[in-house]
């Protein structure tokens, strides 16, 4: 995936790659907004990093557009240009250096006929480098945190006067929820709905709870209209998001402030105590599943630690037809020791229980996960055994990353970056073709069978093949033909993106399934007759 042209699979992580390639994504090509007045200042949004950060790039044009900006992809246009940025590895932060460089020149050869170039650092690397990156690029006007999106219009104002400034205040309930993000790929099959923001849980290697503070989440009313409006635009995928999805917990509406927290699974350990109240995930889950029977849901990131025994959310997924049967279970790694230094919250052997427990209560469940390797410490034994989790889980989709060091984090205070650079680099690729190898496996296990998938468009490689995903969220690619409706309630004709199809898989490989189309149908359909 790459930026803000959102990608077929709606997963946090495929985003994370491309910033780490330093790939931004640019500002889409959008008609003029109602009440736009010609002359309006023209803002240019680029995105780096996560899923997280598409849809503050949403929620900071929704703030801006209503302050009477415009919107541009072409970047020599720009009065305004933003960055979107990331904090979570130092190769991320690195590609904004390196932007920032670019932008410098465009800044110095701008007319002086135009008013000045404002350029604005948003997110966790304003949140984290607030006074290096005002005082090491004078050419940068605004700088503002996560939370401080509200305040972009002030900001802006204040440096069209030719000072710079900033807002990095973090908030305890700031949630945008009255602010509905303002969708970039218009027409677009799939969508990401933020339900929370922040974290609390404090591992030791991770910058997050640093850049986006502590965990609120936001109130389910707000999450329901914003489903509500998706579905009416015909939206057929949403993907639920937040740093701990599991975790969330509405507490807007009284009744419900003083339900029992609930408890963990044997085996997991938490380093904040449980808070009571509130309406919980799986409430959520249930409420936002009923909207619309063509939608399918997902929801990334869960946190191992918060799958209680009580499995309402596993028999929710196994339940619904529309929830689709995917998984995101962060692992980090396959060592008890290591996982003990990340202050991950289980061990090995409580991680592996709960994969079978969830594959006992969802049969055919489809696994992604996410792995560091060369964290402080990290031994060749400890190495193995995060190899061998990879192979006896077997996961159908992976993100895995060479440990980098962040300032601020608990790992910095008390760890030391001990694994040199080649090692960790041997034991990546190492990781890599482990995952590799088992995700072909777990894949050619579905050829031969018939795959309902959601078309998101053309295949990039060629022009006369679809692309999409099946319930498990891994692409399927198959030939553009004249497809027959299962119902027999429309002409035959070419699938177009946000039609079901039903393919029937021919051949596998560790990312792609391929296959042939036999139909277009309904997701309703498809599950009744399955």
């Amino acid at each position: 995936g790459r930026g803000v042209a959102l990608p077929a699979g709606p997963d946090l992580r495929h985003f994370l790659r491309a910033a780490a390639a330093g790939q931004p994504g640019p500002s889409p090509e959008l008609p003029p907004e109602p009440g736009y007045t010609p002359g309006a200042p023209k803002v240019y949004l680029e995105t780096y990093g996560c899923q997280m950060n598409v849809n503050d790039t949403e929620i900071a044009w929704a703030i801006l557009q209503k302050s009477g900006y415009a919107r541009t992809k072409k970047l020599d246009e720009a009065d305004v240009v933003l960055l979107v940025t990331c904090s979570v590895r130092e190769k991320a932060e690195q590609a904004i250096w390196n932007r920032l460089q670019h932008l410098k020149a465009l800044k110095a050869r701008r007319p002086q006929a135009r008013a000045p170039l404002r350029i604005g650092i948003l997110g966790c690397m304003a949140e984290r480098l607030k006074e290096e990156i005002l005082h090491r690029e004078k050419l940068v006007d605004v700088v503002a945190g996560p939370d401080a999106y509200r305040d972009l219009p002030r900001l802006l104002a204040v440096a069209e006067s030719g000072q710079q400034a900033a807002n990095v205040l973090l908030s305890l309930d700031e949630t945008y929820a009255d602010i509905l993000p303002v969708q970039t790929s218009a027409g677009g099959t799939t969508a990401f709905v933020s339900i929370m923001r922040g974290c609390d849980n404090m591992c030791s290697y991770c910058i997050v709870p640093f850049t986006r503070g502590r965990e609120r989440s936001r109130p389910i009313a707000s999450i329901l209209q914003e489903v509500r409006m998706l579905s009416d635009q015909g939206v057929k995928e949403v993907t639920l998001l937040g740093q701990n999805v599991n975790s969330f917990r509405d507490l807007s509406e009284v009744q419900f402030q003083s339900v029992a927290a609930p408890g963990l699974s044997r085996g997991f350990s938490t380093v904040y105590k449980a808070k009571p109240g509130g309406l919980r995930f799986s409430h959520l889950l249930d409420q936002v599943s009923r909207i619309d029977p063509e939608m399918r849901i997902r929801f990334t990131s869960p946190h191992p630690k918060d799958f209680p025994d009580e499995a309402s959310v596993l028999q929710l997924i196994q339940e619904r037809h529309n929830i689709c049967k995917q998984l995101h279970l962060p692992a980090q790694s396959g060592s008890t020791r290591v996982l003990e230094a990340m202050r991950r919250g289980y061990t090995r052997e409580a991680y592996l229980e709960l994969v079978r427990h969830v594959r006992d209560s969802i049969p055919g469940v489809s696994l992604s996960s996410d792995f560091i390797t060369g964290f402080c410490g990290e031994t060749e034994e400890d190495h193995q055994q995060t190899v061998s989790l990879l192979r006896e889980v077997r996961y159908n989709i992976g993100f895995l990353f060479a440990y980098s060091m962040r300032q601020k984090t608990r790992a910095h205070h008390r760890l030391q970056d001990d694994v040199p650079a080649e090692v960790k680099k041997r034991r990546l690729e190492q990781l890599i073709a482990t995952f590799r190898e088992e995700a072909a496996r777990a894949n050619t296990a579905l050829v031969g069978q018939a795959q309902l998938v959601l078309v998101e468009g053309p295949s990039k490689r060629s022009a006369s093949e679809l692309c999409g995903r099946n319930d498990g969220n891994i692409k399927v690619i198959f030939p553009d033909a004249e497809l027959e409706d299962a119902a027999e309630c429309r002409a035959p004709g070419r699938a177009q993106p946000g039609d079901y199809v039903m393919v029937k898989v021919t051949s596998a490989s560790s990312q792609t399934l391929r296959g042939v189309p036999l139909c277009r149908t309904t997701l309703s359909r498809a599950a009744a007759a399955h």
